[in-house]
């Protein structure tokens, strides 16, 4: 075998220094978190508020969340499976779904502070860009800020991140942001189509995809669309839904825990070992040996009768 040179000496290793946890397992991107969480030293121990968008293979979370030393502490939650109460039933994870989840939050979360009444943000969006601005009373509490944690996803143009981004951001939440990343936005004319952006925000792009399915194969439409059809939902219903919706999660956005049946609790206790005691487990082993003892005399008289 050739001689090969040693690279990185027992010095190397006695000196290297893991990552963190979380970025060993590939959870956190820590450039960015560094920067999100970052407060300015002019600002003492005020919170830095993230407005945290995270998606699931059939659920959307938004939460408003703030870093002390002791971790991450979430002020306020939405989740997209809460939308049903509010009429919107099926595609709980598309970007129309994204915004209303956002815009739930953002209402959710002003609510809690006692802003909601000051800062209603965009009552009817139309698709433009639109960051809520200080009032001009005096007096007037400033908004609520807060920024945009991605995570680990990609920030494409069109991403159901800036959906949700822009729900929050017409729910009242002033959120920095620009018009680059909102669907409809042309790079080379450097210009937001207005009507795009809000074709999306009332799911008007998932009602186009129905009617052309519907038009080029009728059957894996009934398919796709199969829980739609079954409540009765078509193409022209869908901005509807969105509208009224809207204006439910505006009007109550508190969170209604639901009712969970304890059916289960019964069902699972009949395969839970039960813990036994050190004169249990004597007791069970003396048992289990007198059985094996008595086994083993009967075996010994069959051999004598056979004899």
């Amino acid at each position: 075998m050739p001689f090969v040179k040693k690279l990185k000496s027992d010095a190397y290793f006695s000196r290297f220094q893991v990552k963190y946890r979380r970025r060993r397992e590939g959870k956190t991107d820590y450039y960015a978190r560094k920067r999100l969480v970052t407060q300015a030293k002019n600002k003492y121990n005020a919170p830095k508020y993230r407005l945290v968008v995270r998606f699931t293979n059939k659920d959307i979370i938004v939460q408003v969340v703030y870093a002390r030393l002791q971790g991450d502490f979430v002020l306020i939650q939405a989740h997209s499976r809460e939308l049903p109460r509010y009429g919107i039933n099926h595609g709980l994870t598309n970007w129309a779904a994204a915004y209303a989840t956002g815009l739930l939050a953002a209402r959710r979360a002003l609510t809690k502070l006692g802003l909601a009444d000051k800062y209603e943000g965009v009552t009817e969006p139309d698709g433009t860009l639109k960051l809520t601005e200080v009032l001009d009373e005096e007096d007037a509490p400033r908004p609520f800020k807060a920024f945009l944690d991605v995570g680990l996803r990609r920030t494409s143009t069109g991403s159901r991140v800036f959906g949700a981004m822009k729900g929050a951001s017409d729910g009242g939440i002033f959120i920095p942001h620009s018009e680059k990343r909102f669907p409809g936005y042309d790079p080379e004319s450097k210009e937001l189509d207005a009507e795009v952006l809000k074709k999306y925000i009332f799911g008007g792009h998932v009602a186009e995809y129905m009617e052309s399915l519907e038009e080029e194969d009728d059957e894996r439409f009934k398919k796709q669309f199969a829980s739609y059809l079954a409540d009765g939902v078509g193409s022209e219903d869908i901005e509807d839904i969105y509208t009224s919706a809207h204006a439910a999660i505006r009007e109550d956005p508190t969170f209604k825990p639901t009712d969970k049946s304890k059916d289960w609790k019964s069902e699972s206790a009949k395969y839970r070992s039960k813990k036994l005691t050190h004169a249990e487990r004597k007791q069970n082993i003396a048992a289990k040996i007198e059985k094996f003892k008595a086994g083993g005399d009967a075996a010994d008289e069959a051999e004598d009768d056979d004899e």
